[in-house]
């Protein structure tokens, strides 16, 4: 073989080993956290890589503020919640840094999500009387401005959350059409955990204690914000062992497992909102099924 020929296999092989690593390479340069948490789909998480200026860039969505961390020592990057009710197609962030204004595209990939029939035997839990709608109404109110707070300089300690309980059966998905009593209503909004009453819920992040109630719809519930509008809900809880304005390490324990509120059973439901949209929690723990 002549070398002229020698040196064209060489790089042939060459280039076929790089197309072959392409896109390896490509998945090892995104971080961990671009790797376990880009789930684009209503009611998921976009994971945007938004360069390396010097200072955090400032990112909104549908009017919210995004969470922003530089990922693993390498490039900012957005954490962007998508509501359920975003249709799948083109969508777009707003960016403001020090090289001005500007806007990034992002896909949002279709998702369906199932239906869940629930018998209820109390009907005010489904068609709630007048009374019962003001209480309604004022708890939503309390909840949705938890939801939009965010507070600026306060990096989640994880983002890669732990399970707020040991163990224990995903009995509800997220995003599931509920049916109570034959009739329709909001989608399921968090993540539901089937296990015994009076297991401890424990903190999935470091986070500060902003909301505590005894809910219609929720029962005994506690918000707690890990930062930069991430925010985690506990739901029909049988006690609360924290209080507004404490600070709750990761693993610390905020309460136990109870059935009060609109539930056929004890089981914990768990909230994670981001820029005030509810996200689908499973995402966070690694159970997240496309």
């Amino acid at each position: 073989m002549t070398g002229t020929r020698r040196d064209v296999l060489r790089l042939g092989v060459a280039a076929a080993a790089l197309f072959a690593a392409g896109p390896l390479r490509a998945q090892q340069q995104q971080g961990f956290i671009s790797r376990k948490l880009n789930a684009p789909v209503p009611g998921g998480v976009a994971v945007l890589a938004l360069g390396d200026g010097p200072a955090a860039p400032e990112v909104t969505f549908l009017e919210r503020r995004a969470l922003v961390v530089r990922e693993e020592g390498r490039q900012w990057i957005a954490v962007v919640g998508i509501p359920l009710s975003v249709k799948a197609g083109e969508q777009r962030v707003s960016i403001r840094d020090a090289k001005g204004a500007r806007e990034l595209a992002f896909t949002v990939r279709p998702k369906e999500y199932a239906a869940q029939r629930i018998t209820l035997k109390n009907p005010r839990q489904v068609n709630p009387s007048d009374e019962d709608m003001k209480r309604i109404e004022r708890e939503m109110a309390e909840q949705s401005a938890v939801n939009r707070s965010y507070r600026a300089g306060v990096t989640p300690s994880n983002l890669i959350l732990d399970r707020p309980v040991p163990g224990g059966r995903l009995s509800s998905p997220f995003g599931l059409r509920r049916i109570f009593n034959g009739e329709e209503r909001n989608p399921h909004s968090g993540l539901d955990f089937a296990v015994p009453a009076g297991t401890p819920i424990k903190a999935p992040a470091a986070g500060v204690v902003t909301l505590v109630g005894d809910y219609f719809f929720n029962g005994k519930t506690v918000f707690l914000d890990h930062g930069q509008g991430m925010v985690s809900m506990f739901c029909h809880m049988s006690a609360i062992d924290v209080k507004v304005g404490d600070e709750v390490p990761r693993g610390g324990v905020v309460g136990k497992v109870g059935a009060t509120g609109r539930a056929t059973g004890p089981h914990l439901h768990w909230n994670v909102s981001l820029n005030d949209a509810r996200v689908d929690p499973a995402i966070f723990i690694g159970a997240f099924k496309p």
